[in-house]
């Protein structure tokens, strides 16, 4: 598991599976706390993304293995 900050619509996390950071999209519209599965631009295994969003806009990027 892991968990990056940002700032604006691109956020960093590390693969579940391989621990490379990559950069991802998130979209805030579409709701507080969003899950969806990703696959690591590195090794091509898919990453259940887990995002939080808090009030002031920033996101927090959780990472788990498919």
């Amino acid at each position: 598991m892991s968990l990056f900050q940002q700032t604006d619509f691109n956020a960093s996390c590390a693969c579940a599976w391989c621990g490379e950071t990559t950069v991802v999209e998130v979209d805030p519209s579409a709701g507080p706390v969003q899950r969806y599965v990703e696959d690591c631009q590195v090794c091509c295994r898919p990453n259940i993304l887990i995002v939080r969003f808090a009030p002031d806009g920033t996101a927090a990027i959780e990472t788990l293995p498919e």
